[in-house]
């Protein structure tokens, strides 16, 4: 069984050829993600098909989606903690007549926002996609205003389903990982009505003031330091990798829930010491419903807000792996549908990444068809094994395809590396699968 066949197993589009057509497409998108969905597709037969299915107006994005969601509850079950972390994104598809669009920062862009949620191990696995919001804003009226509802609401709805999937996997707990939009004060009286059944982490905009009339963050600096943390800033755009030492304090505060009570909450500030020269020192305030009592309890809130980086690098591959801004559809309607898939492969690769440098000693046939990591061995000019071989042995021949070096300083693969050498093998097991077939006739 393929792993999008195994991805989308129980799905039911109300007609099994639009449930196999599903199917194929992920696969199809999935063997080559940064080409068209012509040059995905195999002749123009497969290709009207595809434009057929994206086209089907009784096809809701959610349906498409569902199969992978409930795959993505089944691997969160079988870990202790996962966090949800949330982001939004700007799909810029500027100078394209598609149907629905909005402007996106300048009211000239034209494109569409995409807002998931990911959940992630707090080994940095990522497990799946649970949710997602898709909209186009509209145009400000006359008077600057924006019709239409808050987008804030979708960190607010964002945290209503983490919690009500919490209460559902009472053997999980989940934490709602936000960044600066998520610091709402809605939010935290709304974890606090339904018993916190989902923790809450997110990043302090507002330096609010507390009751007895002193600043938040200038009280929790005001603390001694309870330790200091090391790691490793990955590198991003203008910005290349480095150490940093951050000292962590935090304190448990009250705060005005503004209906006429208080708030208990901790707020957790990391702050970079002595940063290089000329570059900004790193400094993140936390807040969240967990109480701190020392130090590790501060560290392993820090650790688990770094998770949100794994969305950064989804959004990386969906918008430049899998080039969805370069989607050619007739309306917003039918792009919805081509990005839920578009998302799972993104996971996938993903998820590839992050297991082959976690559990490198995993068996690469957990993850891989037997073609596939032999095709790897084959493309890489080395004869294969007659037992399955290591995940991590199989990711960098993957990733050697692609363009990845090997060399001691290069570390472990990145994304672009395995998407790309994905590609080759994907085309070499479907040619030798081709040369089987005509032995066989």
């Amino acid at each position: 069984m393929s792993w999008a066949a195994e991805e989308f197993r129980g799905i039911d589009l109300g007609d099994k050829r639009l449930d196999a057509r599903a199917v194929l497409l992920a696969e199809r998108l999935a063997d080559k993600p940064t080409a068209s969905l012509p040059g995905a597709c195999r002749g123009w037969g497969e290709t009207q098909a595809a434009y057929r299915f994206l086209a089907q107006e009784k096809l809701d994005w959610q349906d498409l989606l569902e199969p992978h969601r409930q795959c993505t509850r089944t691997r969160i079950a079988a870990h202790a903690v996962v966090l949800c972390v949330q982001d939004t994104t700007e799909l810029d598809f500027n100078g394209q007549q598609i149907a629905g669009l909005g402007p996106l920062s300048y009211e000239a862009q034209r494109g569409m926002y995409l807002h998931p949620t990911l959940a992630v191990s707090a080994a940095r696995e990522p497990l799946g996609v649970l949710d997602a919001w898709m909209w186009a804003r509209a145009p400000k009226e006359p008077d600057g205003t924006r019709p239409g509802a808050k987008e804030s609401e979708r960190w607010l709805e964002g945290y209503a389903r983490v919690a009500e999937l919490a209460e559902a996997l009472p053997d999980t707990r989940l934490v709602y990982v936000g960044d600066r939009e998520s610091d709402m004060l809605e939010l935290l009286v709304r974890a606090r009505a339904v018993g916190h059944r989902a923790d809450y982490l997110l990043r302090s905009q507002h330096d609010r003031a507390l009751p007895e009339g002193k600043k938040l963050w200038r009280e929790v600096l005001g603390e001694a330091p309870l330790g200091e943390l090391r790691f490793v800033l990955p590198p991003a755009k203008g910005r290349k990798s480095r150490s940093v030492r951050q000292q962590v304090r935090a304190k448990r505060v009250l705060l005005a829930d503004r209906r006429g009570g208080t708030l208990a909450v901790t707020c957790v500030i990391a702050t970079e010491v002595n940063p290089p020269r000329g570059v900004k020192p790193i400094e993140w305030r936390l807040l969240s419903n967990r109480e701190v009592i020392d130090f590790n309890c501060a560290a392993e809130l820090v650790d688990w807000y770094r998770a949100r980086w794994e969305i950064e690098l989804f959004f990386l591959v969906v918008k430049q792996g899998c080039r969805v801004e370069a989607l050619q559809l007739s309306s917003i309607a039918r792009l919805e549908k081509a990005l839920v898939l578009f998302m799972i492969v993104a996971w996938r690769i993903a998820r590839l990444m992050r297991l082959g440098r976690n559990l490198p000693d995993l068996d690469a046939a957990l993850l891989f068809d037997p073609e596939e990591w032999r095709a790897a061995y084959i493309l890489s000019k080395k004869t294969p094994p007659t037992q399955p071989p290591t995940l991590n042995t199989v990711i960098r021949l993957i990733a050697g395809l692609g363009g990845f070096l090997g060399r001691k300083s290069d570390g472990e693969p990145g994304m672009k590396t395995i998407w790309l050498g994905l590609q080759r093998v994907r085309d070499f097991t479907e040619g030798m699968r081709f040369t089987n077939e005509l032995q066989v006739t």
